[in-house]
Parts: C-alpha cells; structure tokens; sequence
C-alpha cells in the first residue's frame, strides 16, 4: 500500500505533513530525548542529596543553637574570687583566755567565689555588690584561664549591682557581652546561666525563662526591694551570683543573683533593663568627677545613645537630647557608654566639651559645660525652692536654721532648729544629696519631708517625728 503523504506547509500555510515511518521515526527520537532528560534530572538530583547527605555528615550535629550561643557568650564571663582580712575584737576574758595577746587579732582571710560579665572591651565587668563588698584583693579568671587582678570602681545596694575594672596590660582588650533589646523576652523561651557554681569554675546550665517579673524572695517568700526579676528554672547555685543569663541568641538578658532556699530548680536573674539603669546611674561624671553633666548614656549600645537628660542641666543647655546617638567626645571616637564618660570627666577641666552627635541621620557639633556639683547644688538652691535654710549635719542630718516668713516651707508649718532626716522618702547623705532631690522637682510639686523636732517636758527632752509637704516655688 503507498505510504500516505501530507502537503508541506511551506506550500499553502497549512500544517506540515509526514508519512507514517516519519512519524513513527519522531515518536521515538521524542521519547529518547524525554528519557535522556528524565535521567538527567535524576543524576542532578542524586548529586545535589548526595552532596547535602555529605555537607550534613560534615557538620557536627552536637553543634546546636545552645552550644552556638554558649561559644558567643562564654568568653565574656568570668570566675570571680575575693579574698577579706578578719580580725577578732576581744574582751578582757578573751585577752585572759588567749594568753595575754592582743584585744584585735588577725585571723586566717575569708575567700569567697562568685562570677562576672564583661560589659566594656577595656576590662569593665559588672556582678552583684554582694560578691565583692568588703573585699580586700578581688581576683577574676577569664574564660582561657588567665587571673587578672581587679578593683571595684563603684556599686549600688539597692539593685545588687557593682562595677570592677581588670588590671590587664596596658592597652589591652576584653570580650564583652553583647546586651539583649530591653524587655525582649518569651515566656518559656529557652535560657541559659553561666557562672562559677560553689567555685568549681565555669559551669553552663539550661533552663527556660519561668517569670519575667517575679517578686517571691529567694530566702522568706517576702516581697522583693527590687521589682520584676526574672526566674528561670536553668541550675542557679552560690557562687553563680554575678553570672550571665542569656538566650540562645548569646545575647545577656539578665544577671544571676539569687536561689530560692526551699524547693528545686528556682533561680532569679536581674533583668538586663535593670542592670543598664542601674550602670547608666552609677557610671556618670556625677559619680566619677562630682561633675554636673545631667545626661544618662545607654550601656550596651555602640556608639552609646542617650537614655535620659535632666531638665536645666548642662547637657539640656548645650542642646543633647534623648535618643542622640553619641559619636565623638573631645574629637575622640566614642566605643561605650563607660569611654564616653571617662572623655567627659578628663576633658572637663579644660573648658566647653566638644560633642558630635547623629540625630534623625544629621550629624550635629555642640559644646557640652560640666560644672561642679557643689557650685550648683547647695544650701542656697534649697533655700531658693523651699524657702528655708539648712546646715548638714552627718550624724543629726539636716538642721534647720532659718525659715523665711512668707515662704512655702513657713505655710507647711515648718519652723527652726527643726531637722529633716528624709526628703520624698530618701535619706540623702550630703548637701549635693539633698539639693538634687529638690531640683528634680517641678515648679508647684509637693516635697515630702521627714522632720524631727525637740519637745521638751520638764527636764526631759525628746526628739518627736513629724512629715510635712513643701510647695516648690
């Protein structure tokens, strides 16, 4: 039978035409061809797994988010250990008893062991003022086993919280811990404590974040001084006080500070909102150079940022303002938070402080006038705001010695040779103390006073206690 044949397209426009062998012939060749390109694929997809089975059996399964976030945060934390000189304050019968040796007698130190974190690349570490308070010589091992003598700098009772700085070589530079976004914190996510449990040295535990704002005591189940700590159930033991709480992120959220005493596994941190308050207070030319700069830097941050400006103050007058971004001081580039206030406190004595600050991404130059605090507040800012006038004394407090007639203080009912002992519930320890307190307050704002005063019954004199509110003017 004659093959049947089609028209060529080529002629009349329409679709080509084949004989029945051709098409057999295509039908085949297609087939082949989609074969060949199936087997291809299979080989791509063979090498693409066998090289992803391979890169997996390369890495080490061990190697989880834990352990990544302990190789980031471990080389910031540190073992601490403090060494206290005592003595024995003897009697006559002790004097007897001893053989006739001396009333004060040394006695063997007491050593103690607690932990640290790394907060500045110059060797600024913060842990608990418990850890350290009444020390002698205080000694920190690093993460590569080196000891390092350190020396408190400054601490606050009422957070717990202390500074020491490492005497390393000159020049020398620390790992610090990179601070975690304030309140940045999951409900049950997971967290791990670093620390130097009962001294045995760096230990890692893992836990998940319990509470983010606990108030229960660690000793008595009474409410806390110190609000909102964090508790996780991650091994917390004497001698981790000080240590890191972090996530898995290797970021600090927290330091470890205490252990509930009755049950298992409760452990508190101070969160890390806290410890930057705390280090943005206690780090200030007000406290390192009794210099007025009236301007809170946000530790943890690089370059560091302003966290607060005080109202008249002199950084609120040279034109500082929350949220500036700080990038040199005295034409020296700004590295923290503790460099820029180490640069204020050097360069105040010199006159205006250049500064350079990023705000909504401008660059701007001002010049920072750091007064003395005793220049600025005194007897007379207080006599100014309250209308009385007092002299400090460090064992009655403050006495007062003169009270102007049509004056706030007169219209509270205060009188002379009364003595404040507290101001809105503060015991301030000096003039500058106690001068502060009243410049915070606003014009028109009540000052809560806790007074005493002499009464006197026949021969016999008694101090009675007394509160009064003061009007600011």
């Amino acid at each position: 039978m004659p093959a049947i044949r089609y028209e060529s397209s080529k002629m009349n426009g329409r679709a080509p035409r084949l004989s029945l062998s051709e098409m057999n012939l295509n039908k085949t060749t297609h087939n082949e061809a989609f074969r060949r390109t199936r087997l291809q694929w299979a080989v791509l997809v063979c090498c693409l797994f066998g090289a992803g089975v391979a890169q997996g059996i390369e890495a080490d399964v061990r190697r989880d988010a834990t352990v990544q976030a302990v190789e980031r945060a471990l080389p910031s934390v540190v073992n601490i250990g403090t060494r206290t000189k005592q003595q024995r304050h003897g009697y006559a019968y002790d004097w007897f008893r001893d053989n006739w040796r001396p009333y004060v007698q040394e006695l063997p130190p007491e050593e103690s062991a607690g932990s640290g974190v790394i907060i500045d690349e110059d060797g600024y570490v913060v842990t608990n003022i418990h850890v350290v308070e009444g020390a002698h010589e205080v000694w920190v091992k690093l993460s590569d086993g080196r000891i390092i003598k350190a020396k408190p700098i400054i601490g606050l009772r009422s957070t717990d919280l202390a500074l020491l700085q490492l005497e390393g070589n000159p020049g020398e530079k620390f790992k610090a811990a990179k601070f975690a976004t304030d309140d940045d914190l999951l409900l049950g996510e997971t967290v791990i404590a670093l620390g130097n449990p009962f001294g045995l040295g760096g230990s890692v535990s893992r836990g998940i974040l319990s509470s983010k704002s606990r108030r229960a005591s660690p000793d008595s189940g009474e409410q806390l001084s110190e609000a909102d700590w964090l508790q996780t159930d991650a091994a917390i033991n004497p001698g981790n006080s000080g240590g890191a709480l972090i996530n898995l992120r290797g970021e600090l959220i927290g330091i470890n500070v205490a252990v509930l005493k009755v049950g298992q596994g409760i452990g508190f941190a101070i969160p890390i909102k806290r410890v930057a308050e705390t280090l943005a207070e206690i780090f200030t030319p007000e406290t390192m150079g009794k210099l007025w700069f009236g301007a809170r830097f946000r530790p943890g941050v690089f370059p560091p940022q302003v966290m607060a400006v005080e109202s008249s103050s002199p950084a609120e007058i040279a034109g500082l303002r929350k949220g500036d971004t700080v990038l040199r001081i005295n034409n020296t580039e700004t590295r923290s938070f503790i460099a820029a206030t180490r640069e204020l406190v050097g360069a105040a004595d010199k006159g205006p402080v250049p500064v350079t600050v990023r705000r909504g991404g401008e660059q701007k130059n001002i010049q920072v006038r750091l007064a003395p605090e005793a220049s600025f507040f005194n007897a007379e800012l207080i006599r100014r705001r309250l209308g009385l006038t007092v002299e400090f004394n460090r064992n009655a407090g403050f006495v007062i010695t003169d009270v102007e007639p049509d004056g706030p203080a007169a219209s509270a009912g205060i009188k002379r040779d009364m003595i404040i002992l507290g101001i809105d519930s503060m015991i301030p320890g000096s003039m500058v103390e106690a001068a502060k307190l009243i410049h915070a307050r606003s014009k028109g704002d009540k000052v809560k006073l806790d007074l005493r005063f002499q009464q006197r019954r026949g021969p016999f004199v008694s101090l009675v206690p007394a509160k009064a509110e003061v009007v600011v003017k």
